[in-house]
């Protein structure tokens, strides 16, 4: 509703008198009317109230708004503080991220579930993840292998210089610079292949313990903690 109040906004003057010559109309926005009805509360000290208009000492807390023949027609909550108002945004933004991630989490669930209907089928992937590392260590293994027969291969032909290695041509001392290079290489890789395995494991094992949770819950697991 707008109250509305009518102001000269210019004069003209005429003899002695002045005479309105523009009008302003001035309107303000008025706050909605309160909600009809009775409004009842218990305040502070223990006072049941009743009124026909929101009740101040009551407005700290909920007061409950009935129509004539006695039914509740509104709830009214309690006016909050700035302080209580930001509490209030703080709690409901939780809440909100909560459901949000409970929401993602259901939707995971049923992914995992697509994907491992079974204790077999999340078996038999995780032995194939593993199986794949164990292909490509044995790769880097053979390589090892071959690295090490070019090594005693190059320290019989370094066995010529022995009483004075700097004599050996530059590309057998090339060879052996290559060959060791190569071996650590090979060892760092290995090792890197081990530390994924032990990743994929864990991925596994994690896995497990949700999927066993949720093949027991049967069809339509929710998201539990």
């Amino acid at each position: 509703m707008k109250r509305c109040a009518v102001r000269p906004a210019g004069c003209l003057r005429w003899g002695a008198g002045v005479v309105p010559l523009l009008l302003a109309v001035a309107c303000e926005a008025q706050p909605a009317p309160p909600i009809s009805g009775i409004y009842t509360c218990t305040d502070a000290n223990g006072r049941k109230l009743r009124s026909d208009r929101p009740i101040p000492a009551c407005s700290d807390r909920e007061q409950i708004v009935l129509s004539p023949s006695g039914t509740v027609r509104a709830r009214i909550p309690p006016s909050l503080s700035p302080q209580q108002r930001a509490q209030q945004e703080e709690r409901s933004k939780e809440e909100a991220a909560e459901q949000a991630r409970l929401q993602e989490q259901k939707r995971r669930d049923r992914a995992l579930l697509a994907r491992y209907p079974t204790r077999q089928a999340h078996d038999k992937e995780r032995a194939v993840a593993n199986a794949h590392v164990d292909e490509v260590v044995a790769e880097a293994e053979k390589r090892i292998l071959a690295l090490q027969e070019e090594r005693k291969q190059n320290e019989r032909e370094l066995a010529f210089y022995q009483s004075d290695a700097s004599k050996a041509p530059p590309a057998l001392r090339q060879r052996i610079d290559y060959v060791a290079e190569g071996l650590q290489a090979q060892r760092r890789f290995i090792q890197a292949q081990e530390n994924d395995r032990q990743r994929i494991n864990a991925r596994f094992d994690e896995e497990l313990a949700r999927l066993q949770h949720l093949w027991q819950a049967g069809p339509g697991a929710g998201a539990k903690p």
